[in-house]
């Protein structure tokens, strides 16, 4: 059913209609809008919206306006409000979806920069390239095929080992290079536990006396 059936004509007499309209047409800036439509037309000099009773009233001037004429006006009018309140509803729908999308990017940037966001980051991008270091390591392990046919105990051992230290070297080394070499003493300690982990990792590395 069209918009314009549902404006249904319950009274007439010379110079006055009175419809029954559908709620969409009753809240008060549809009302408006719709009354300052029909008064723009020749010879209407009267219109009330009722939206409480759904009904509209029209006054006008036969002589002026026949009753045809103004009611094919009248659908004209119906017609132009439907389709601006068909378009500002498209407006509405495409502004929320974008009011949506702006929140969900503004959050994705928040939790972006959440520290702890950033510091699992940095630890995963650590980790990788430890990882990534390992392969290399496995990859030159695998060609002293003596040593661990030898004593593959001691061999899993020195590659653990080698692993650690390159994961701890690269866990700390903005600390070392910005902090602990322009700093030495003051970062004495930490210098210490790295000359002692080296002092291990070579001891560890000397053949066993037989």
């Amino acid at each position: 059913m069209t918009i314009q059936k549902q404006f249904i004509l319950r009274y007439r007499e010379e110079g006055h209609l009175r419809f029954e309209i559908p709620a969409q047409f009753c809240d008060a800036a549809t009302a408006k809008t719709l009354t300052s439509a029909l008064l723009a037309e020749e010879g209407v000099y009267r219109v009330s919206v009722y939206r409480a009773q759904k009904k509209l009233s029209i006054r006008y001037q036969e002589t002026v306006c026949d009753f045809k004429t103004l009611a094919r006006n009248l659908f004209q009018i119906i017609a132009q409000i439907e389709l601006q309140k068909q378009e500002a509803a498209k407006a509405l729908v495409i502004s929320t979806q974008k009011s949506k999308w702006n929140i969900k990017e503004k959050f994705n940037e928040k939790v972006k920069n959440l520290t702890v966001t950033k510091w699992f980051g940095e630890k995963y991008e650590d980790t990788k390239e430890t990882i990534q270091a390992a392969k290399i390591l496995t990859k030159v392990g695998l060609k002293k095929n003596k040593a661990i046919i030898a004593d593959p105990e001691k061999a899993i051992i020195d590659f653990l080992n080698d692993v650690l230290v390159l994961f701890l070297i690269r866990l700390h080394w903005d600390h070392i290079t910005k902090l602990w070499i322009p700093q030495p003493f003051k970062y004495r300690n930490e210098w210490m536990a790295t000359f002692y982990m080296l002092f291990l990792l070579m001891r560890s590395r000397k053949p066993k006396k037989k």
